[in-house]
C-alpha cells in the first residue's frame, strides 16, 4: 500500500485539486465561502441559542464556532468518503488506480478547506477577546485526531455504500445524532446530570471538539478526553484499512 501510495501520489494531489474547483464552480466568491459560510452560520446560531439558553458572555460565539468548524469538516468528510468510491465508477471500471486514492482525496481536500475556513475562528477569537497562550499550540492533537478519525470512518462507509445503497441515508441521521451530542451550541454540563453525561463522553467527536476548545481558549487539556480520541481514531483507521482493503476487489461488481 505504501508502494502504490508513493507511486499515484501525484494523482492524490490532481483529485484533491479537482474536488476544490468542482466544489467552487460557477461561484462568483469562490473559496471566500468558505469564510462567509461558517461566519453566516455562527452569527445564526449565536443569535438563537443566546436568547434560548441566556447565553450572553462574549466568548459565547467562540465557543460555538469552534464546535461547529470541527463538527462541519467531520460531517462533510464522512459524507465525501461514504460517496467517494461510488462518484468515481466511471473512472475505476476504465483504468487502475488504488481505489483507496479517491476516499483520501475527498477527505483531504475537505480538511484543507476547513483548515482555511479557520482563519475565521482566530479572526472571532481575537475579537471576542479571547488571546491564545501555550495551551493554543495542542491544538494540532486535536486538529490531526479528527482528520484520522474521519479518514478512517470514510474508508469504511465507502466500503459499506458500494454494497448497501440505503447506508447513505442511514448515516445522515447518524450525523444528526452525533451533531446533539456534541455540545456544539450548548454546554453539555447544563443539559445533562451525573447520570447521563456518560452518553456524551462516549461520543469520540465530543472528546475532540472539547479539547480544541480548550486550545482555543487557552486551557489545560482533559487527558481522558485526548487518550480516549486518540485510540478511537487510531483503531477506526485501522478497521477502515482491513474492510477496505479485503473488500476493495469486489468493488467492481457493485458499480
Amino acid at each position: 500500500m505504501f508502494k502504490t501510495f508513493k507511486k499515484y501520489q501525484y494523482l492524490l494531489y490532481e483529485l484533491v485539486k479537482k474536488d476544490i474547483k468542482l466544489k467552487y464552480r460557477n461561484s462568483y466568491l469562490g473559496v471566500i465561502w468558505t469564510l462567509l459560510e461558517p461566519l453566516l452560520t455562527m452569527l445564526v446560531l449565536v443569535a438563537v441559542f443566546s436568547r434560548l439558553l441566556g447565553k450572553t458572555t462574549t466568548d459565547y460565539a467562540v465557543y460555538v464556532l469552534s464546535g461547529r468548524l470541527i463538527y462541519s469538516f467531520f460531517s462533510n468528510g464522512t459524507k465525501a468518503g461514504l460517496k467517494s468510491v461510488r462518484s468515481h465508477a466511471a473512472m475505476i471500471k476504465k483504468v487502475y488506480v488504488p481505489k483507496y486514492m479517491y476516499t483520501l482525496s475527498c477527505v483531504s481536500s475537505g480538511y484543507i478547506m476547513f483548515l482555511i475556513s479557520l482563519i475565521v475562528l482566530v479572526a472571532v477569537a481575537l475579537v471576542r477577546g479571547v488571546y491564545p497562550n501555550v495551551y493554543t499550540l495542542l491544538a494540532v492533537i486535536p486538529l490531526a485526531t479528527v482528520y484520522v478519525m474521519t479518514l478512517g470512518l470514510g474508508l469504511i462507509l465507502a466500503t459499506l455504500d458500494v454494497f448497501f445503497r440505503d447506508f447513505e441515508y442511514l448515516w445522515g441521521i447518524a450525523l444528526m445524532l452525533i451533531m446533539y451530542m456534541s455540545g456544539i451550541f450548548y454546554e453539555v454540563a447544563d443539559v445533562a446530570s451525573e447520570k447521563t453525561i456518560w452518553l456524551f463522553k462516549l461520543n469520540p467527536l465530543y472528546a475532540v471538539i472539547e479539547n480544541f476548545r480548550n486550545a482555543v481558549f487557552g486551557v489545560a487539556p482533559n487527558m481522558e478526553a485526548t487518550w480516549f480520541s486518540l485510540g478511537f481514531s487510531g483503531v477506526v483507521l485501522l478497521i477502515g484499512l482491513f474492510v477496505f482493503y479485503r473488500k476493495q476487489d469486489d468493488f467492481i461488481l457493485h458499480l
